[in-house]
């Protein structure tokens, strides 16, 4: 099964980074989420109760980037796959693209990231 819920270009601000100033002053971050469940049986019934509310899973990721703090973006990467997985059943497996537009490196660059990819057990 390939079909998949994509939702990208999530922004929230939260706190997390190995510095101090990070974790007081927090800073953006961008998640892109593909999400890979059956959508087989929502588009034949056009039945919303058969497939994962987009709103809500972008509160599950927003309660997960907001929230407390972590170090590293491989923390908060893990935090939001496990909790779409723990959230939402119909889901078999979750990639998470995490990235730091703002990270403190001096230099030219659009972001810093980690992807991840978890599924079901």
């Amino acid at each position: 099964m390939r079909d998949k819920i994509i939702l990208s270009g999530m922004k929230f601000y939260g706190y997390h980074g190995v510095l101090e100033e990070e974790q007081q002053l927090g800073q953006r971050f961008e998640v892109d989420l593909e999400l890979y469940l059956n959508l087989k049986p929502a588009g034949e019934a056009d039945d919303p109760a058969l497939t994962v509310s987009y709103a809500d899973v972008f509160e599950a990721v927003r309660q997960v980037v907001t929230g407390r703090s972590r170090k590293l973006l491989e923390a908060v990467a893990e935090d939001i796959g496990r909790q779409v997985l723990d959230q939402y059943e119909q889901v078999a497996e979750v990639k998470v693209l995490l990235k730091k537009p703002g990270a403190p490196i001096n230099g030219d660059f659009r972001y810093m990231a980690v992807e991840i990819q978890r599924e079901r057990k």
